[in-house]
Parts: C-alpha cells; structure tokens; sequence
C-alpha cells in the first residue's frame, strides 16, 4: 500500500495515528515501534501496539496457569511493572519481551502479533484506546475500569457508544475551515516532498512494465488492458449516480465509468484515478484528511501511467538542455490536457530538473481552487493558512491572461512580488462551470530554461497592501461608496458542512442501489 504520509513531510510513507499507549523513542531501538503506524509499500511490516502486546502476554501467562508474581519475579521485575504492561500502560523493552516469550515457553512473534489474542481482548483493546483520547478526557468522565469481571455485554455497548460518538464528532468536524486546514497540511507535505512520490512512480512503473508498454502516450486501449491485468473490467454506462465520478464493484470485479462524452483524455483519467485505488491500497478514508490525501494519491498515480517517468525526464531534459521547455509540448507529445501536463511538471521539474515552481489554478474572478509552490512565491491565505478560496493579486499572470484578447493563446509574464520576481506562463481552461486560468511559474533565475521568457509584459504585486488591488481607486470610492448595495454570489459549499459520509459528498443508498442493478446482469 502506498499512501501520502499525513505526520511526516517525506511521502509517501508512514502514517502516525493518535498513541494510544506511548511512543517509542528515535534514541532508544530497543523499544517496540509506536502504535497505530501504518508501514509504506514495500515496507508492509505488522507492527503492534502496547494493548495488544499487553494483552497477548496475559492471554498466554494465563493459557499456562501462571501468576503475574510468578512470572515477573522470573523475569527480573517487579509484579507491579508486569501488570502495567499487560494492561497496555507500559511501552516493554524488546529484550522485556523476549524474555516474557522464553519464560513462557512461546515463540516470540506470538508476543508481537497484531491481532488481539481473543474477542473480549479485542472489545478491550478498543475501549482503552476510546478512553485514553483527548476527546474522551476533555469530557470530564471517569474512565471505566477493564476487568474480568466487566461483563462482555456492557463491554460491547460501551465500545460501541464510544464509536458511535467519534463517527459523529468525524461528521461534524467536517466542516469548511476543516477541510481547509487539511488542504493546507496537505499542501506543505507536498512542498517538502517537492511534489515528488518516489514509491507512485514505482508502482506506476511497475504497472506499465507488467503490460510491456512500448511508451508513448496510453491509449484508451491501453488502460482497458491495465485493469484486465489486475482483473477489472471497465464498464461504461448512463446512469452512473450523480454524486459520483466513478463506482468500483469489488465483488463482481467491475470498473463502472461514464459514458465518454467529455472526451478520450477524460475517460483515461477517470480510469487510472480508479485503478489508483486499487494498486495504492486505498481502505476507506478515516476522516477528511486522508480523503484529500486519497485523491492527491491517484491524479498522481494516473499522470504517472499517462506520462511515464523515465521518458518524460528525458523529455524534458532535452528541452531544458535547448532552453525552451513548454508546458504545451508536454501536452502534445502525451495527449494530455493542459492542466495534467501542468501538474506533470511540478512532480518531475524540482527532483529532476532542479527547478523549484508553482502551480495555480483559478476561477475567471481570481479565486484560488488549486495551488502548489516550492519556489518561495507567497500565495494568499486564510488565518489557518489555506489558499483555496482566496483570491489573487489582479497584477499576477494568472488573472491577467483573462485578459487577453485571443484566450486560446499561453501568456506569458514577469510579476515583481514582495517575495521576489516570477515568470509565469498561463492559459485559459474553457469549462462548464466556467473559465479557469492554469498557470504554472518560476522564480526569475530560472527562467533561462523556459520558452516565451523574452516577453515584455511586466506587472507589479504589492498585496497583501490593500492598496495594490483588494482597495478600489480612490476616486471610484469618493464616487461610489455608500451607493452600491451588490447581491453577492456566494458559494454556497464554502458555508454548509461537508455532507457526512465515508467518501464525502456520495449518496451511499444511490451507490448501493446501482450496484446491485448492474450485479444482476453479471455472470
């Protein structure tokens, strides 16, 4: 499974859950890894937590008729400090373990299983890790004791409510301002990974090589061929639920798609995206965050298969060689929209290339829907430090290029910003919701490597002052202050919490409901 690490700024790699019972030391390599660590691809290694070694010690102390007395003062320590590791209270050094495994006459890797030795020790498992949350203690309740003697009946309610309770603190949590502050830790992972994921490449790789792709751009073909090879047939259909893109049947092995009215480009997305699920080793998402980290995971895993990496750094190595990279030629050479080659770039630009760069995408009114930057450019943003629906500076090229007169044509221009000067190239995305702007940019002393950087077209930025385009003319506002009431249009999914869900926004009952549709006419 490959995955965004969210608590570690090098991704993909591991993802840090909540401690449920101490962390181990980066000093000390004797003690047990943290709990609730997820291992990378490749790295698919079962890593327990102190509950469940805790209760696998006591559940085989007890198999063998021994007291907790007997087998401390075998081992060394004192009764008191036994219990607290069976209980899950105390991190047990690797050697406390192996002699806990001899003295009990056990092999060591039953000491270290991940899986709870029993039912009832799995129930208490959950229980302790429900109580020993922030959530849970910033109640104000006592913490109910595990004990033999707790019935497993009341066992089970309690961990239920406890479950039920962070379902519906996950619901509400889902708010606006929490799904901004997931795009912005998102967004710094990926400024300290330079946008780069070694281990999507890998797996992309590995995908094309099994098919013995010849390289080139992928043809719808091509990609019908990848999910065979995985097992999946694509199916494409009408009456798809509104609320989402693309449906999997895990069951029946069906990718359902679309009918391709928007176009081949989009249809091989789509595919790839869920395709993406599959050989990443997606679970449902726990929360919003992993939700974002998810569709970060699989644009980036479908670009991957649609522009390979290999060829594609050499690619743009010759071009940078000859001074004149250009986003359009990667768009051409792959059959890609503008915005995947965009995007392309700034995974490959800065491991490759050694060019750090910057990434926007935005709405005709300078509202920002997409961002990225590891080349210092200072976006706008929120108290919490999102960007997306802020708007930008009128001076930068991304809202100029709306005002061109052929909106077919790249524009290019140099921005003097309080943060220093930028090239930047831009193009106009025609959509159904309207006109977006893609733009992509450099620092000035990289500019020698892109083509259209002898253009003259100059502006300067002074936001965030006010007073360089966020205040009005002085002589319009002597005019007109006090006399315009305008209807704002204000959009409206800024305001709502995010419906509750697994996948945010998707109707389960209309998914389950075309699932079985389509199921009975399968096999």
């Amino acid at each position: 499974m490959v995955r965004v690490s969210r608590g570690s700024a090098a991704a993909p790699a591991v993802k840090n859950a909540s401690s449920a019972g101490g962390g181990a030391s980066s000093s000390d390599p004797g003690r047990l890894t943290s709990p609730g660590i997820r291992p990378a691809a490749k790295d698919t290694v079962n890593v327990p937590d102190t509950l469940t070694v805790g209760r696998r010690v006591r559940h085989v102390r007890q198999a063998a008729g021994r007291t907790l007395g007997d087998v401390a003062a075998a081992v060394g320590m004192s009764t008191s400090a036994l219990s607290l590791i069976e209980n899950g209270k105390r991190e047990p050094r690797l050697s406390v373990i192996s002699a806990l495994a001899q003295e009990l006459q056990t092999p060591l890797a039953d000491l270290l299983s991940t899986a709870p030795p029993s039912r009832r020790a799995a129930l208490e498992i959950r229980l302790e890790r429900a109580q020993r949350l922030p959530s849970y203690e910033a109640l104000g309740l006592p913490r109910v004791k595990v004990s033999p003697r707790l019935p497993t009946e009341a066992l089970e309610a309690l961990v239920g409510m406890h479950e039920a309770m962070a379902s519906a603190r996950a619901d509400s949590a889902a708010t606006p301002e929490h799904a901004r502050r997931a795009n912005a830790e998102l967004r710094e992972r990926m400024r300290a990974a330079d946008n780069y994921f070694g281990d999507i490449e890998a797996e992309a790789g590995k995908l094309l090589g099994s098919i013995s792709h010849p390289g080139g751009p992928i043809s719808r073909t091509t990609v019908d061929r990848i999910a065979a090879h995985l097992g999946y047939k694509l199916v494409h259909t009408s009456d798809l639920p509104g609320s989402t893109r693309t449906v999997t049947d895990l069951h029946n092995k069906r990718i359902y798609l679309p009918q391709p009215e928007a176009g081949q480009h989009d249809s091989r997305s789509l595919a790839l995206h869920a395709v993406g699920h599959l050989v990443l080793g997606h679970q449902p998402p726990e929360d919003y965050a992993e939700f974002l980290s998810q569709r970060v995971e699989i644009n980036y895993f479908a670009a991957a298969l649609l522009m390979p990496e290999g060829e594609t750094v050499e690619f743009l190595r010759r071009a940078k060689a000859a001074k004149d990279i250009a986003i359009e030629d990667l768009r051409d050479a792959y059959a890609v929209s503008y915005e995947t080659a965009a995007h392309r770039f700034t995974n490959l630009a800065t491991r490759h290339l050694g060019i750090p760069v910057h990434f926007m995408r935005i709405s005709q009114d300078g509202v920002v829907y997409k961002a990225y930057e590891n080349d210092g450019v200072q976006f706008p943003a929120d108290p919490t430090g999102a960007i997306e629906g802020q708007r930008v500076c009128r001076s930068w090229t991304a809202r100029r290029v709306f005002e061109q007169p052929d909106l077919s044509q790249a524009y290019q221009a140099y921005t003097d910003t309080r943060s220093g000067t930028y090239w930047c190239t831009a193009v106009v995305d025609r959509t159904r919701d309207g006109l977006f702007a893609v733009n992509v940019g450099v620092a000035y002393h990289d500019v020698k490597w892109m083509r259209g950087r002898e253009t003259t077209e100059r502006a300067v930025s002074r936001c965030p002052d006010p007073s360089c385009c966020n205040q009005p003319p002085a002589g319009l506002a002597e005019r007109w202050a006090g006399q315009a009431w305008p209807s704002a249009r204000v959009h409206s999914h800024l305001l709502a919490a995010m419906p509750p869900g697994v996948f945010p926004g998707v109707d389960d009952t209309e998914v389950y409901r075309f699932l079985e549709r389509h199921a009975s006419g399968v096999g």
